[in-house]
């Protein structure tokens, strides 16, 4: 029978050995603190095993950058956290598992995913994002969404004589809501064909031309092609679009501009690369 041990499975023994001895300080005095050297730089040591303390200084700032507070509570869990490993481990090493195929494949993947981390947060702090590269991407996109919303409705069918009968019927003084019930678009066929509010960029762009070009309250005289077939669009209102100012959304626009440069830097490495 092979042994496994899959990425979740470690991550909830992880914490499950942290709640553990999280719980066990609650019964009694906190020990000493994680951070404490000891002799050597030691934290403790497991049947002559020593544990450096630069393993606890580890442990506890990836548990405080998961939002816990620092205290004399955590630091003790964090000691009888790592003694519980080291304990785990040597059992786990009398029974050869440190010697499976798999498990040293497992340890690889760990090793290789810490060092990518460590590159990849070294890049991000060696190449920040502006404040004028995000001024500039809030700009194009304020351009790109227009200072025009509108509430639209449609009728989605597969075929232009489909959506040209349809047309003829609304001449004819039939409502729009009701022949939207013989729409393809589940989404909204019961909703009278209702879209909500809009940009025009939010929309493929023969639908957003055709919207646009419309009058408040008409809906198109021919039927738009797109993608997702032939269209029926009606024009219901049109209002000033207000745009978030940039302090509310320039952490998303950095966000998305910081993923773009790591992007463009793991195209770069990958196209360097010498790969058989």
């Amino acid at each position: 029978m092979k042994h496994t041990f899959p990425r979740l499975t470690a991550l909830l023994i992880a914490g499950f050995l942290m709640q553990a001895s999280l719980h066990a300080q609650e019964a009694k005095p906190a020990a000493k603190p994680a951070t404490a050297t000891g002799k050597s730089g030691v934290v403790a040591t497991v049947n002559g095993v020593a544990i450096p303390s630069s393993r606890a200084d580890a442990l506890l700032q990836s548990q405080l950058a998961q939002g816990q507070q620092d205290s004399e509570q955590m630091r003790a869990a964090v000691r009888n956290d790592l003694i519980t490993r080291e304990i785990l481990s040597q059992a786990s090493k009398k029974k050869g598992f440190d010697k499976k195929p798999e498990v040293l494949a497992q340890f690889e993947l760990s090793r290789q995913g810490i060092l990518v981390n460590a590159y990849l947060q070294d890049f991000v702090a060696t190449h920040p994002v502006t404040d004028e590269a995000i001024k500039k991407e809030y700009d194009n996109i304020v351009k790109t969404m227009g200072s025009k919303e509108y509430k639209a409705r449609h009728i989605l069918v597969e075929k232009e004589d489909e959506a040209k009968s349809i047309i003829a019927r609304l001449q004819k003084g039939e409502k729009f809501e009701e022949l939207a019930k013989l729409s393809k678009d589940p989404g909204n066929k019961d909703r009278g064909g209702d879209l909500g509010w809009a940009a025009p960029s939010g929309y493929v762009k023969p639908f957003a031309d055709a919207l646009t070009k419309l009058e408040k309250g008409k809906f198109s005289a021919t039927p738009v092609k797109t993608e997702f077939g032939w269209h029926v669009i009606q024009l219901d209102d049109v209002r000033d679009l207000k745009h978030p100012p940039l302090d509310e959304v320039k952490p998303q626009i950095q966000q998305r501009l910081q993923q773009q440069i790591l992007e463009k830097q793991i195209a770069e490495l990958r196209a360097k690369a010498k790969v058989e």
